[in-house]
């Protein structure tokens, strides 16, 4: 996603119960409201194409998927869904629906409404970024090219039963099922609002839109026939936009802001963190996040391997972590410390600054050479690039920065005759879901490897794609630690052929008023990004 603090197992993430309660807070009060700020306002809150870290976490507290996560981990629970059975070939998924959940409109959820909110999202009019996810179903390719009007793969037993069945077994689909491009909507409404319906939502979650004030405010409202018991506990939030983010956290200390949506600024950042008055009120949480330098493998001189180790050898991690204000903590491989099959005990490319040159020696380039990095134009990104521009020219490498807009980075990365260098931070990479499998295809696999794709690199090995793709097929709880274990093998290897450097695992700052309550891991929550607003409260 080009938008966690705990991590489990991936048998208890494939295969956990039931959770209807609040997240166990025996403090846990009723009522009130809060008031959250953001600089930007809000583009959508269709789930179907809504797709950025703002509104991810508003959407899913008007919607509701089969599947969603425990609060603050990356635990998979069933949500609509009462019950679920896999096939033993791992084809077939049969979801159970819960009776009597209610849109917001007050008409009964029904299986049906499951299978037209997929089709929804896989129907290219409605041009959705998510569709991707679900062409492992039978019929998306003949859905997705015109050629059908529905998914054959989708079939409605009867009205609390619904049969999804797969072209292979996908270890990740149960995931897919907890994102926000699965949220089930009902036609009525959508039909109703057309492409208006981001402006007039109706679900099924835990709060209903009351009002939105396009460029001022939008205000939700305590939803009374939640089907989740006790949840949410706020009467109303209201969401203040266009609040420049210095002003929201004055406000925020003088108690009329409760989270200040954008966090703390860069340049207060220390001071606030550090001041024993608001020291509490920062919460601090992982991300399944990476930042990363990708090399371009298939340009010369980076299609030389002793080349990008030696660059992977020459940049000073610890000191760009500096550079941020300690925001973050170093990367010696793709997967962040949260993501199930990190290996802990892997060291990587020690930076020895002598050990690179001699690389780039032994490799024909004693003098160094030449290269572009590009960057995205936003403070602190070119200053990151700055750093690692000065690393390597102790090795003789002399970059060229070449500092654009976000959309224009992201369109020249994937070329194959340009970009020898992206460093990815403020686009990429974090998961769209708690699983290996998300940091690998879009961004590693050789199926990203093309224009327009998200692996900038360009890296392709067939015989790790081949090893990804058997660990995808791995869906039963007795193969999951298999499972994980030829993930992390398929990482170390990856960084054997180094096409990137990895820099550093940001971490999430939110602040909060003193009068909000509720765990940290809420405000931070893996899933729920930014804030998972069902269940905090007012103390």
């Amino acid at each position: 996603m080009n938008r966690k603090a705990l991590s489990s197992a991936i048998a208890a993430a494939l295969f956990a119960g039931n959770l209807l309660a609040d997240d166990g807070d025996p403090n846990a009060k009723d009522g009130g409201t809060a008031v959250i700020t953001y600089q930007n306002d809000v583009a959508t809150l269709d789930p179907a194409i809504g797709y950025d870290w703002q509104n991810w976490s508003m959407i899913k507290s008007l919607f509701d998927s089969l599947m969603d996560y425990k609060p603050g981990t990356t635990e998979l629970v069933k949500d609509l869904a009462s019950d679920y059975s896999i096939s033993d070939d791992g084809t077939v998924y049969t979801f159970t629906l819960r009776k009597g959940v209610k849109f917001q409109n007050g008409r009964e959820l029904r299986a049906s409404d499951v299978k037209y909110s997929l089709e929804r999202t896989i129907n290219p009019k409605t041009q959705s970024p998510g569709a991707g996810f679900f062409s492992p179903i039978v019929g998306y390719d003949e859905m997705t090219a015109q050629k059908a009007e529905h998914l054959s793969g989708i079939e409605v037993l009867d009205d609390y039963t619904v049969k999804i069945t797969l072209k292979e077994a996908s270890a990740t689909f149960l995931h897919v099922m907890a994102i926000n491009f699965s949220s089930v909507v009902p036609k009525e409404e959508v039909e109703k609002w057309g492409a208006d319906f981001g402006k007039h939502p109706v679900g099924t979650g835990a709060y209903s839109l009351a009002e939105w004030k396009l460029g001022q405010q939008i205000i939700f409202k305590k939803n009374p026939s939640y089907f989740k018991a006790g949840l949410p506990h706020l009467d109303s939030i209201t969401f203040e936009v266009g609040q420049d983010p210095m002003v929201a956290l004055l406000r925020l200390q003088k108690g009329e802001v409760d989270i200040a949506g954008d966090g703390v600024p860069p340049a207060k950042f220390l001071e606030f963190k550090n001041d024993p008055k608001f020291k509490s009120l920062v919460v601090t949480g992982d991300q399944l996040q990476t930042g990363y330098l990708t090399l371009k493998t298939t340009l010369p001189p980076f299609d030389n391997l002793k080349v990008r180790q030696a660059v992977n050898m020459a940049i000073s991690k610890d000191r760009i972590v500096r550079i941020i204000n300690g925001r973050a903590v170093p990367a010696n491989q793709p997967l962040p410390p949260a993501m199930p099959g990190y290996d802990k005990d892997y060291k990587g490319y020690a930076y020895d600054v002598e050990a690179a040159k001699k690389l780039l020696a032994d490799a024909g380039f004693a003098k160094g050479f030449y290269t572009e990095l590009y960057v995205m134009n936003t403070d602190p990104q070119p200053r990151i690039a700055q750093a690692i521009q000065q690393d390597l020219a102790k090795v003789g490498i002399r970059v060229q920065i070449k500092s654009l807009a976000q959309a224009n980075v992201i369109a020249a990365g994937s070329s194959k005759d340009q970009v020898p260098m992206v460093w990815s931070g403020g686009m990429a990479w974090i998961a769209d879901f708690p699983d290996p499998s998300n940091f690998y295809g879009p961004i590693l696999g050789c199926g990203g490897a093309i224009d327009g794709g998200w692996n900038w690199a360009l890296y392709c090995n067939r015989m790790l794609d081949a090893l990804a793709a058997k660990a995808d097929s791995m869906v039963k709880p007795k193969q999951q630690a298999e499972r994980t274990a030829l993930w992390k093998k398929i990482f170390i290897d990856v960084m054997a052929d180094a096409p990137w450097v990895p820099i550093f695992n940001e971490q999430r700052f939110t602040v909060r008023s003193a009068r909000m309550g509720g765990s940290g891991a809420l405000y931070v929550d893996p899933v729920h990004v930014p804030v998972n607003y069902d269940y905090i409260y007012l103390k």
